[in-house]
C-alpha cells in the first residue's frame, strides 16, 4: 500500500520506519556517516510502500521550494530492489509533482550510477559529476513537459 503523508500526518510507527530504512541505507549499507535526519523532513511530502505494517518497501520525499521541487531520499531496501519498486515510487512522486506544483521542475541530485534510471523518467543531467560524501553524483532536472508519468 502506497501512503503519501505530509511530515505532520505521519504516524510514530511510519517515522520510526522511514528512519530506521533511511539509516539502513543511506549510513549503514553507503557507509557514509552523515545527519540523515534533518529539518527538510519537517516541510517534506513522504511517499512510503509499506508491506504488513513493519517493512518497508520503497521511500522518497519530495520537497517543495519556491521555484521548483526536489526529490530526495529516494531509496529501495537491498532485498527488495528487483521488485519494480523503484520504478512504481517515480511513477508516484512525478504524478504527484505533475498534479500539485503543475509548473514547477522536478530536481534530483543522484548518484551517478542512477543518471539511466532518473533519465528514463525524463530526467536530464545539468551538473558534471562531483562527490558528494565520497559518492559520485550528478544534479537532474525533469521539466513539468517532460515528464515521463503518462
Amino acid at each position: 500500500m502506497w501512503i503519501i503523508k505530509p511530515f505532520e500526518e505521519l504516524s510514530l510507527s511510519e517515522l520510526h520506519l522511514i528512519y530506521k530504512e533511511r539509516t539502513a541505507v543511506f549510513v549503514v549499507e553507503q557507509n557514509c556517516p552523515y545527519q540523515e535526519v534533518d529539518d527538510t523532513d519537517l516541510v517534506s511530502i513522504h511517499f512510503l510502500k509499506q508491506q504488513s505494517g513493519d517493512q518497508l518497501l520503497a521511500y522518497a520525499r519530495l520537497i517543495p521550494e519556491p521555484d521548483h521541487v526536489r526529490i530526495g531520499r529516494v531509496l529501495v531496501p537491498q532485498g527488495e530492489r528487483t521488485n519494480g519498486y523503484g520504478q512504481e515510487l517515480m511513477q508516484i512522486v512525478l504524478e504527484y509533482a505533475k498534479r500539485h506544483f503543475p509548473e514547477l521542475p522536478v530536481h534530483a541530485q543522484a548518484q551517478a550510477y542512477l543518471q539511466a534510471f532518473y533519465a528514463s523518467f525524463g530526467f536530464r543531467p545539468v551538473s558534471d559529476i562531483y562527490l558528494e560524501d565520497d559518492i559520485p553524483h550528478i544534479d537532474m532536472i525533469c521539466d513539468p513537459q517532460n515528464s515521463q508519468t503518462e
